[in-house]
């Protein structure tokens, strides 16, 4: 069965829109690092590692150190599907990073992106 293309996008690829879109809205990328961080446990370093070993977004979620269990709590629409109805588990972190990023993007405070049970 052919995977998703979500899950072929090479994330180093993505990271500098990332950056783009959040900067643009006049957000850093520090704040995009510190969230990335929250939800998927990687640090700064770890992060460039996986960008230099060119991964794809389903590497990226699948090795991640720590997803974050309040990840859960992340509600929204992203691409036109609602994040808490999406069934594939990996596409759902895929897309919960997307969402985090949007609402970071959207000037959220950072305690609300970053959310605790």
């Amino acid at each position: 069965m052919k995977k998703p293309r979500i899950y072929t996008i090479n994330f180093a690829t993505v990271y500098p829109l990332y950056v783009q879109k959040v900067e643009k809205k006049g957000r850093t990328e520090a704040e995009l690092l510190q969230i990335i961080e929250w939800l998927t446990g990687y640090d700064q370093s770890a992060l460039i590692q996986q960008m230099e070993r060119q991964v794809d977004m389903e590497t990226l979620i699948d090795e991640a150190p720590s997803f974050n269990a309040n990840s859960a709590l992340i509600t929204g629409v992203i691409c036109g599907k609602r994040v808490e109805e999406i069934e594939d588990s990996m596409t759902q972190n895929i897309r919960y990073l997307d969402k985090v990023v949007d609402e970071l993007a959207k000037g959220k405070k950072l305690e609300k992106i970053m959310r605790e049970a």
